[in-house]
Parts: C-alpha cells; sequence; structure tokens
C-alpha cells in the first residue's frame, strides 16, 4: 500500500490525492475495472469510506450554517470530520479521468466496437472470477441484468437512477460503477451524452451556440443528482447489507457481474449491424477474443497487486 504521509515529502498531500482520484477515475470510467480497487491499491480505501460514511444530514446542515457566526465553529469540525479536502482533491482526480477517458472510451464504441466490447468482456469476465462465490447463474440477478438494457431506455428519472446505483460501487472493490451502467443499459447513453455535454460547453467559450450545453447538460444533471442521492442511500445500504446478510449480497452483486458478459456480445452484434451490415464475423470474433484476453490481463494484474480476492468486504 501507498502511503500518503510518505510521499507528502516530495509533493503537497493534496496533489498525491488528486493523482490517486485520477487512477480511480479512470478505473470507474471502464466497465469491469473498480474504482474501489485503485483505492486499496493505493492506500486510500479506508480513508475514503470513512469519508464518505461521515456525510450526515445533520454535518450538512451544519456546514450550511457556516455563514451565522455562532455556529461558524461547528461547521468547520464538520468539514473536518467528513475530511472534506481529501474529499474534493480526490474528486476533482476522479472527474478529470472521467472525462477524459469516457472520450476515448466512446469513440472506441462507435469505431472499434469489437475490440472495445471484448475488451470490456475480458474485465467482467476476470472480475467475475476474481470475486467468485459458489453460486449459480440463473438467479434474479443474472436474469435482470440480462434484461435491463432494453426494458428501461433512456429518460431522466432512469439517468437518475443509474447514477445512484453506480456511485453505490465506489465502496465495493471489484465491483464496477460503469459496469452496473452497462448493467442497465446506459454506459453507452451516459459516455456519449458527457462527451457531447464537454464540446457543447467549449464550443460555448468560442460563440457557439448553448442550447446544446442545456440539452445535454440537464442528463448530466440528472446523472450528477442521482449520485448524491445515493451517497447517502444506496451506498450505506449496500455497506449496511454486506454488514448483516455478506453471503448473501455479494452473491447477488456477483451475480450481477456474470449477468453483465452478455451487454458487451449483444452490443457488438447491434453496432456490427447498424454500422457495417455485416454481423459477426471470424476476424470480428478474433479481435473480440484478444481484446477479451487483455481485459483478463490487466484485471489479473490489479488483483495480484490488491489481492482483492482475498478482502473480505464485511465493512
Amino acid at each position: 500500500m501507498v502511503n500518503d504521509s510518505d510521499e507528502s515529502s516530495l509533493m503537497p498531500s493534496w496533489l498525491v490525492v488528486y493523482i490517486k482520484g485520477i487512477c480511480m477515475g479512470a478505473a470507474d470510467a471502464v466497465p469491469g475495472v473498480s474504482g474501489g480497487t485503485i483505492a486499496l491499491i493505493v492506500g486510500i480505501y479506508e480513508r475514503l469510506i470513512t469519508a464518505v460514511t461521515a456525510i450526515t444530514p445533520r454535518r450538512i446542515r451544519a456546514i450550511l450554517s457556516a455563514p451565522h457566526p455562532h455556529y461558524r465553529e461547528s461547521a468547520l469540525a464538520a468539514l473536518r470530520t467528513i475530511d472534506i479536502w481529501f474529499l474534493i482533491a480526490l474528486g476533482a482526480g476522479i472527474l478529470s479521468a472521467i472525462i477524459t477517458i469516457t472520450r476515448i472510451v466512446h469513440a472506441g464504441i462507435v469505431s472499434y466496437p469489437a475490440i472495445t466490447f471484448g475488451f470490456f468482456f475480458g474485465l467482467i469476465a476476470a472480475s467475475a472470477w476474481v470475486l467468485r462465490q459458489p453460486l449459480t447463474i440463473d438467479t434474479p440477478a443474472f436474469i435482470v441484468s440480462g434484461q435491463a438494457a432494453t426494458a428501461l431506455g433512456q429518460s431522466l428519472p432512469v439517468t437518475i437512477l443509474a447514477g445512484a446505483v453506480a456511485v453505490s460501487a465506489m465502496i465495493l472493490p471489484g465491483i464496477s460503477g460503469s459496469l452496473l451502467l452497462v448493467i442497465l443499459g446506459q454506459y453507452e447513453y451516459m459516455t456519449g451524452t458527457l462527451s457531447m455535454f464537454v464540446d457543447a460547453s467549449v464550443a460555448v467559450l468560442t460563440g457557439g451556440s448553448f442550447a446544446p450545453v442545456i440539452e445535454t447538460g440537464t442528463v448530466v444533471v440528472a446523472f450528477v443528482s442521482g449520485a448524491v442521492f445515493g451517497l447517502f442511500s444506496i451506498a450505506h445500504a449496500v455497506r449496511w447489507a454486506l454488514e448483516r446478510y455478506y453471503e448473501a449480497t455479494f452473491a447477488f452483486l456477483v451475480a450481477l457481474i456474470v449477468g453483465a458478459l452478455r451487454a458487451p456480445v449483444v452490443r457488438v452484434g447491434t453496432r456490427l449491424s447498424s454500422d457495417a451490415g455485416t454481423g459477426w464475423t471470424p476476424s470480428t470474433t478474433a479481435l473480440f477474443i484478444t481484446a477479451a484476453l487483455v481485459g483478463v490481463f490487466v484485471v489479473l494484474l490489479l488483483e495480484r497487486a490488491a489481492g482483492i480476492g482475498d478482502v473480505d468486504m464485511r465493512i
């Protein structure tokens, strides 16, 4: 594990945390690789869990009361309790990486679907193997994960739900927020929308129309709102379930990962049919399998570095 204090002599501690946030964000942007896994590897997992679960309505009220001199001390105490500067630096790093990586991933989905989704397939398959538990894949979790992509569609309520569910993965090593978006059928939609939002925002600075910013920004705000809600509800609910019903909860989560293996295969077929009108071919299959093996290799390297398979996630 890397210790922040050991690195602080070489660079400011906030910069160390920011860089670790970039690593987490890069992982969170790719289905099958968990930001929680990276948090374990770089030695900030416990600090992250402590900070996130310290955010309560009472402390938020105390912080919002800061302008009043009488409550200023209690507001500062609340900010210290939730480790605010750590969360700001880490969040900035995560956001920076997500904006960058999702653009690359979306371009890969559009231009090289077999390679991109094959890589996702390998990441997801290896994650399921690393976190394997005695279970069968004919569970409700497997069925739901296979059907959600077509059942939910895209709308603001679904986007809010997706944000709430995805943020819950932040406290789970091995469970990827982007993977949960794949299961919900929202990953490709959200990466594309985020890329368009960034492009539209940059275009405004050079005299472009503000309308595309509002259109795509509405979706981004809905997703972030869901994430904030999830931070205070679903993430804590998952933590509660793992503390009290560890085996059943963990089995359900792993079943979701196994079920998500269907999504990359289906998406490649859909992309090839709609864009090229060809469908699966021997060369496409070979590219898919090769990319999947690379994905497996990446996850196994991370597992070896963090020992995720040996981590007891009772938190």
